[in-house]
């Protein structure tokens, strides 16, 4: 099982290629971001596919969440529920 870290303070998180945040969202146990250019990035327990990367794999690491990408859509906006992750596109 993956070890994912929990942060009782905030953190500075590094994301990749440096996009401008537009929004955030956090779960009991995972995070969202919406980047201006419209974007999603997810991170944390990933245990029920909330992260929606396709697979229940964990990650430390903010993540692009790529179906998004390949089907062209835009996310406006991310609402992250204790084990789920809801987007308006």
């Amino acid at each position: 099982a993956a070890f994912i870290s929990i942060q009782a303070f905030p953190a500075l998180l590094d994301l990749p290629q440096d996009p401008e945040v537009s929004a955030v969202s956090c779960g009991s146990r995972h995070t969202a971001v919406v980047t201006r250019g419209g974007e999603l990035y997810t991170w944390g327990w990933g245990k029920y596919g909330q992260l929606g990367h396709g697979n229940n794999i964990s990650s430390d690491q903010a993540r692009r969440v790529e179906h998004l990408v390949a089907k062209g859509l835009r996310v406006e906006e991310v609402v992250c529920g204790p084990w789920t992750t809801y987007v308006r596109v």
